[in-house]
């Protein structure tokens, strides 16, 4: 957990926009949110280091999504770091700071702790998943997990799903006091047309591009001509970017863009403040336990004669009377009947 004063631009995400490159971008710094999240897990530095850039990733993506939705991330796969998940609750209301969480699973007997988290992942994929709320049909997206890095995996998504040019420079470490620091820097063409999915992501257009032999699109098939070449120019100035500028704190968001894209023309947009936060309740818990039968709740009962269950994201312990939870219990919600978002 962090032991010093809050930093200003700590916990936030600062959007703008490079006017003489059609580009726009965030800049986003996750530092005590980040303490707060894996202060509540005992991961290996493998797995510790996946969930910091998932975090980032998504404080990043999620900063565009609209009032009162969610965006989640979801990396699955086959090796021994099986699942990394996260989620971004947007704000309330407009200046409320937006929530974040996230948990990861894995296999302990095949992880090596210390070694490259990402290449323990293995085949799998990489998914964002947007929930607008009652009555809307929730969007995913879903990119093969590809190269060498979750940030590799993100742009591939946005060429893939989205057709998006995107790129993110991200870093994430330790400074002198000890305190986990992470922050990045994600690029964006902007989009001519909003035909796409509506998820308020990235809502590109679809621009006509032969898929390489792989068949992953990425940006520079996107991209042609005087467009193309302001994209390349813009990455060029973003590869100069060093690890210390994008996770601070000495070194603040607004002085790294002029640093970066003076040239650029670029103009900052009100910041975003982000927060730990978790969803999970004593009455969530019971609305995921009614679709069980009594039967079924007994077989979960303790030899204390008490059902438990623990938050994955936040490590919550709750425990309840077998007799108030199920569909049977008094007040218990049928099988099939709707539940409130987790």
């Amino acid at each position: 957990m962090p032991t010093g004063p809050q930093i200003v631009w700590d916990d936030s995400v600062l959007p703008f926009q490079l006017d003489r490159a059609d580009v726009r971008g965030r800049f986003a710094r996750v530092d005590g949110a980040l303490a707060r999240i894996l202060s509540r897990h005992a991961y290996p530095p493998a797995i510790a280091d996946l969930v910091a850039e998932a975090v980032l990733l998504t404080a990043l993506i999620g900063q565009a999504i609209k009032l009162r939705w969610k965006l989640s991330l979801q990396i699955r796969g086959n090796g021994p770091a099986r699942l990394i998940a996260t989620d971004y609750y947007a704000p309330e209301t407009e200046g409320a700071p937006a929530r974040l969480r996230a948990y990861a699973s894995f296999d302990a007997e095949r992880l090596d702790p210390e070694g490259p988290g990402f290449a323990q992942i293995g085949q799998g994929f990489f998914a964002i998943l947007i929930d607008q709320g009652a009555g809307s049909v929730p969007y995913q997206g879903i990119t093969p997990i590809a190269g060498g890095a979750l940030a590799a995996c993100a742009e591939t998504y946005f060429a893939q799903s989205e057709q998006l040019p995107t790129r993110f420079a991200t870093a994430h470490g330790r400074d002198e006091a000890g305190n986990r620091r992470a922050g990045g820097i994600m690029l964006q063409v902007m989009p001519k047309a909003s035909p796409g999915v509506g998820s308020g992501v990235g809502s590109g257009a679809a621009l006509a591009a032969e898929a390489p032999e792989d068949g992953l699109l990425r940006a520079t098939d996107l991209l042609g001509g005087a467009e193309g070449e302001d994209w390349a120019r813009v990455n060029i100035l973003l590869d100069t970017v060093e690890a210390v500028e994008l996770t601070g704190p000495e070194v603040q968001p607004p002085d790294v863009l002029v640093r970066l894209f003076h040239e650029e023309g670029p103009r900052a947009f009100p910041a975003q403040p982000v927060r730990f936060g978790c969803t999970c309740s004593e009455d969530r818990v019971r609305a995921s336990l009614s679709i069980y039968s009594a039967r079924d709740i007994a077989t979960m009962t303790t030899p204390e004669g008490t059902v438990t269950a623990d938050c994955q994201f936040c490590g919550a312990h709750y425990v309840l009377d077998p007799a108030t939870v199920g569909f049977e219990a008094p007040g218990g919600t049928p099988p099939g009947a709707a539940k409130g978002r987790a």
